[in-house]
């Protein structure tokens, strides 16, 4: 039997799950693709609307206090223009159902002020709870924590760079030893689960004998370990590791340990908020009826015709599996794989596409015009992807629809820089949501 839906969205990141959420909650009996693990694994777990105006490296130093009211002055050319204000904050309301108490920052347009774990300031929308307490427009005096074995935080330079900065409160840093006995290269998720699940941990003694005085409970171990560096501090942040499942608890039982604040720094991959919002858009699309296919990917289309060219409605995506090209047909298709970085976008010597259904992408010709001079300039290439129309469906070099019923929604859309205006996930999330009720409402009529 041909495996067959309404809608069939390909990519399982941020966009694709906010279209496959928007779609199915419209209605529509919805597939998502995706063939590695989601990108959401390496993000920060931040949801950036917009931090920075793309003008200029000198501008992009001040960050935008509204991203909001920013909007109407971005260029045509950035997706936003697609969705409008009230798309992009239709889409932040959806992410505030979806996510409930375990994001903040939905009680004002203007954007908040998060420490990175390279000690930068950033401007942000959203962002976990767990974070909250690290704010750096809090003037609370700061301990930063790391450990030897998570050489990803450094603490001292992370405070160090923190008070270069300018932040209005006192930061210091300090490294220590994750107590119990774990291999030097264990994961964050395994020190996450020992947090999680508060499993005893035997604690070496102070003397550096090599017998072991006692065991602990592995959140009152981790706050022994940290009293003696408190030295009055009001707060205390960690990388975020602070438990996989269930952070308010570990971070409850740390702040009656330490009498003291606690906050989890967002970091790169393997992102532990990244993977609890990944969770979060799951199980959101599972209790929608989201069907999930995933392992595989996916290689071509069909259309109507039977083969890649002939027509201008896709029927079907191939996905790779065992050897064998799979079909699976929808009446509507939403891309969504991501840009340069995630591979939903590819270049060589030859050009940049579109590698699934050959969209075009617009860019130079000349290799040497996709780079600016300057090292930290306005790179072209940064803003490499596919061009829709204002109903997200993708367009070909003469501006008409490449296929009636294919669209696109997050970073695979071209016309922005989305690490330089730090909007990535606004995108993602407005277009993802805009695409996939646009699909829905296709199928409907």
């Amino acid at each position: 039997m041909a495996i067959e839906d309404d809608v069939t969205v390909v990519g399982g990141g941020l966009a694709g799950l906010t279209t496959a959420l928007s779609a199915a909650r419209a209605g529509a009996q919805v597939r998502l693709l995706s063939h590695k693990d989601s990108t959401l694994r390496s993000a920060s777990g931040l949801v950036d609307v917009l931090g920075y105006r793309p003008e200029s490296a000198a501008e992009a130093t001040a960050p935008i206090v509204d991203p909001f009211e920013a909007i109407s002055d971005l260029p045509e050319s950035h997706p936003y223009s697609k969705v409008g204000e009230s798309g992009v904050r239709d889409a932040l309301a959806l992410f505030d159902e979806v996510v409930g108490d375990a994001y903040q920052g939905s009680h004002t347009d203007r954007n908040a002020l998060l420490a990175t774990h390279g000690g930068e300031v950033k401007p942000t929308a959203r962002y976990p709870a767990s974070a909250a307490a690290g704010l750096t427009s809090d003037t609370r005096e700061a301990l930063l924590v790391g450990f030897e074995t998570v050489v990803d935080f450094d603490a001292p330079l992370v405070a160090s760079h923190l008070e270069s900065s300018g932040v209005p409160f006192d930061v210091r840093g300090a490294t220590v030893r994750f107590p119990g006995d774990f291999r030097a290269d264990a994961k964050l998720t395994r020190l996450a689960d020992a947090l999680d699940s508060d499993e005893r941990v035997e604690v070496r003694e102070e003397t550096g004998s090599a017998g072991y005085a006692e065991s602990l409970p592995a959140r009152q171990a981790l706050a022994e370990v940290v009293k003696p560096h408190l030295d009055g501090a009001e707060r205390v942040g960690f990388p975020a590791l602070l438990g996989q499942h269930d952070p308010a608890e570990v971070r409850a039982s740390l702040e009656s340990e330490l009498g003291a604040a606690v906050f989890e720094v967002p970091m790169g991959p393997p992102s532990l908020p990244g993977m609890r919002l990944e969770g979060k858009l799951l199980g959101a699309c599972r209790e929608a009826g989201v069907r999930m296919t995933t392992g595989n990917p996916v290689v071509g289309y069909e259309t109507a015709g039977g083969t890649d060219d002939d027509g201008d409605r896709i029927a079907a995506v191939r996905v790779e599996r065992n050897g064998a090209a799979i079909p699976f047909h929808a009446e509507q298709f939403v891309l969504a794989t991501g840009g340069l970085v995630g591979k939903g976008i590819d270049s060589n010597r030859s050009g940049v596409r579109e590698p699934i259904f050959d969209c075009y992408v617009p860019h130079p010709d000349d290799r040497y015009d996709w780079f600016a001079a300057e090292a930290f300039g306005e790179h072209p290439f940064a803003r490499f992807g596919v061009e829709t129309d204002d109903d997200m469906r993708v367009l070909d070099a003469g501006g008409e629809s490449d296929f009636s019923n294919l669209r696109a929604a997050g970073a695979v859309l071209g016309g922005f820089d989305f690490a330089a205006t730090k909007s990535g996930a606004g995108v993602s999330l407005a277009t993802g949501r805009a695409a996939g009720l646009a699909a829905a409402r296709e199928v409907s009529e």
